[in-house]
């Protein structure tokens, strides 16, 4: 008995999807339920579980195929029992083991995705990540020493084979955009458009938040499992910082201001497929031991491509923290719909004067950039140094002062 695979339901506002990996190759052994193969959206990455267990006998869409809710993806040759599975396990065990090592996702898509491009089954490579995750150095390693062995293996792009020139040694490769990619590139380049974006500048000394981290975070860990990072000050700061200036959490709709009643605050995320903002919905009413395990979490399933529609949708408001890669200032590009976002950046320690002394304080330069159709420069300037006052005495953070 054969079983059709087909393109599930997709996300509200998703019309199609790319075929990004197939977990599986043909003929390979599969389990009811057992991810399968990723489909690839604007924003996320989605499993398409086997329907029954039995052999993929037939791939109907190759990689890079766009497809549709209900299109055909392949097809499954149910087994009825297990008997014939356990006979070719004992007749053949290599054969097996190397089948069960296929099909168990050791990697992120985009890792899965670079081995089905190349033909490379999970067996042929050691993960050196934690509990034999392979990495995509693990891959990129596995590439070089093929290539050195061979010169066979060269990466093709998912819909066609990468156009490859070397002239005088100075190789080019020419690959197409990843949905995610031409997805962020369109909204950027439509908020440039659309919204007149302005910039200002401000720094704070965050002396006191350092202090409060290093006081606590050995208590803080212990009674809630998750580290005191500085993101929850920032997030804290932004929210009672919103609540004084409603400008800045509100959006235009046309010839419209929508005022925003809630806070919901967008993160932005740095993952393989590219820059993806998980919103914190209603921070007005989570501690920090909340919010830091929001962002864990929302960070650990970015990189995996397991973040949910929903989860990226929406959002009053947003933060970007460009230190984290050793950024000292940026002009952050707004996120639409949203009139706001904030850009941290990196701390470094710096002389500044204080009460006509010259001492050292770890500093960092904060941008806000915002849609100067609705927000003028007073309250912008105004909300930035509220967020700096908030954080140079986290104290009022917690009294709400």
């Amino acid at each position: 008995m054969t079983i059709e695979i087909r393109v599930p339901q997709l996300p509200e506002s998703v019309s199609d999807a790319n075929i990004a990996a197939w977990v599986v190759k043909e003929g390979d052994s599969v389990t009811e339920e057992q991810n399968i193969l990723e489909l690839e959206t604007d924003k996320v990455v989605l499993e398409v579980p086997a329907p029954a267990s039995g052999i993929l006998k037939k791939v109907e869409a190759e990689l890079g195929a766009t497809v549709v809710a209900g299109d055909l993806l392949g097809i499954i040759e149910e087994v009825l029992t297990t008997d014939k599975i356990g006979n070719d396990s004992e007749n053949n065990p290599k054969q097996a083991s190397e089948k069960i090592t296929d099909t168990i996702a050791t990697a992120s898509p985009s890792v899965r995705k670079t081995m089905a491009e190349n033909e490379i089954s999970q067996s042929e490579i050691k993960g050196s990540g934690k509990h034999g995750r392979i990495l995509k150095q693990d891959v990129e390693e596995h590439l070089s020493k093929s290539t050195s062995e061979d010169s066979a293996k060269v990466p093709t792009a998912v819909t066609t084979p990468q156009q490859s020139t070397n002239t005088g040694g100075r190789e080019e490769r020419r690959v197409p955009m990843t949905r995610l990619r031409a997805k962020i590139a369109e909204r950027l380049v439509g908020v440039q458009h659309t919204a007149a974006i302005l910039t200002t500048f401000n720094e704070v000394d965050l002396t006191e938040v350092s202090r409060l981290r290093r006081k606590y975070q050995e208590r803080f860990q212990k009674s809630h499992d998750i580290k005191l990072g500085f993101m929850s000050f920032f997030i804290k700061a932004a929210t009672e910082a919103l609540k004084r200036y409603p400008e800045v959490n509100a959006r235009i709709d046309e010839n419209d201001i929508i005022y925003q009643g809630f806070y919901d605050i967008g993160v932005a995320v740095s993952s393989e497929r590219g820059l993806v903002v998980p919103i914190i919905r209603n921070t007005d009413s989570m501690g920090h031991s909340e919010i830091e395990k929001t962002i864990a979490d929302f960070a650990n399933r970015a990189r995996s491509g397991h973040l949910e529609l929903d989860e990226l949708t929406g959002g009053t408001f947003s933060i970007t923290n460009g230190g984290i890669f050793g950024s000292m200032l940026s002009t952050p590009i707004l996120n639409p719909p949203q009139s706001a976002i904030l850009g941290m950046h990196n701390i470094q320690e710096r002389p500044i004067a204080i009460d006509g002394e010259v001492v050292i304080r770890p500093m960092m330069y904060l941008a806000l950039s915002y849609d100067h159709r609705l927000i003028d420069g007073k309250a912008a300037v105004s909300f930035l140094i509220k967020i700096k006052e908030l954080l140079e005495d986290p104290a009022s953070l917690f009294l709400e002062l």
